[in-house]
C-alpha cells in the first residue's frame, strides 16, 4: 500500500527515539528489524532504510538487506558504526544531534556538529556520494531552536550534500498549532513544500499519499 501511494525508501527502526523512551538492548533490536527487513526483501523492490545508532545492529541489518543506515547520532554514539557502513558499501544519512540544546550560534553550531560527523565519515573511507545530511527537527533542540532551522533549512545546502528533512508529526507542529500527534498532517505538508522549495532531496513521512501530492506540485510550480 505504502509502496502504490509513492514511498521510494522504506525507513525501519526497532528502537523508539521520541523523547522519553527508554533505550533496548542491540539484542533485543536485531530481534525486532531483522526479520522485518528480510520479509520486506523478500516481498518488494524497494530500497529499505534501518534506523539505528549501533554497529552491531547495522551490520546485522545490512546483512538482511538494509540499502541505508539512518543514524540519529551521526556516527557519534557508536565509534565502530562509521567502519561497518564503508565496508559495506551502503548509503548513510547522518542527522545532528547532541547531548544537550545549548548553543552559541544555532546555525553555526549545527553545521560545526554535521562537519564532524563529516569528518568521522571521511576517516572511515565512506564515499561523500553514500551521504545524505539531516539537520535533525526534534533533537536537541527547542521549539524556537526548530522553527529556526525550518525557517533557515536551505543554508544546509552549503554544506554540499543532499538533504533529508523529517518533521512529519513532530511536537514542533504540535506547539506551533497546538495540536495532538493524529493530527499534524497538514503542518507537516507545509515543511514538506518548504523543503522543496529549498532544494531538499527526501522527506522523512507518515502520510506517503499526501506528501507525494504535494511534491508533485511543488515540483510542477518550482519547473
Amino acid at each position: 500500500e505504502m509502496l502504490a501511494e509513492g514511498m521510494d525508501i522504506l525507513d525501519i527502526g526497532g528502537e523508539s527515539t521520541r523523547p522519553g523512551y527508554t533505550q533496548i538492548s542491540a539484542e533485543e533490536e536485531i530481534e525486532r528489524v531483522v526479520p522485518v527487513i528480510e520479509a520486506v526483501k523478500e516481498r518488494f523492490e524497494v530500497p529499505v532504510s534501518l534506523d539505528t545508532y549501533k554497529s552491531c545492529v547495522a551490520k546485522a541489518g545490512i546483512d538482511a538487506g538494509a540499502d541505508m543506515i539512518n543514524d540519529i547520532w551521526g556516527l557519534k554514539y557508536d565509534k565502530d558504526m562509521a567502519k561497518v557502513i564503508a565496508e559495506s558499501n551502503v548509503v548513510c544519512c547522518l542527522m545532528h544531534n547532541r547531548d544537550e540544546a545549548d548553543y552559541h550560534d544555532l546555525l553555526s553550531d549545527i553545521k560545526a556538529d554535521l562537519k564532524e560527523s563529516l569528518a568521522i565519515a571521511e576517516n572511515a573511507g565512506i564515499p561523500k556520494a553514500k551521504i545524505i545530511l539531516d539537520p535533525g527537527i526534534g533533537f536537541a533542540k527547542s521549539y524556537a531552536d526548530n522553527m529556526e532551522v525550518l525557517r533557515s533549512m536551505g543554508d544546509f545546502r552549503e554544506l554540499g550534500y543532499p538533504l533529508l528533512l523529517g518533521c512529519s508529526r513532530k511536537s514542533v507542529i504540535g506547539y506551533a498549532l497546538d495540536l495532538p500527534v493524529e493530527e499534524r498532517l497538514e503542518g507537516a505538508l507545509v515543511t514538506t513544500v518548504m523543503a522543496v522549495q529549498q532544494g531538499y532531496s527526501f522527506v522523512r513521512v507518515h502520510d506517503i499519499k499526501e506528501n507525494v501530492r504535494v511534491i508533485r506540485m511543488s515540483e510542477a510550480v518550482l519547473q
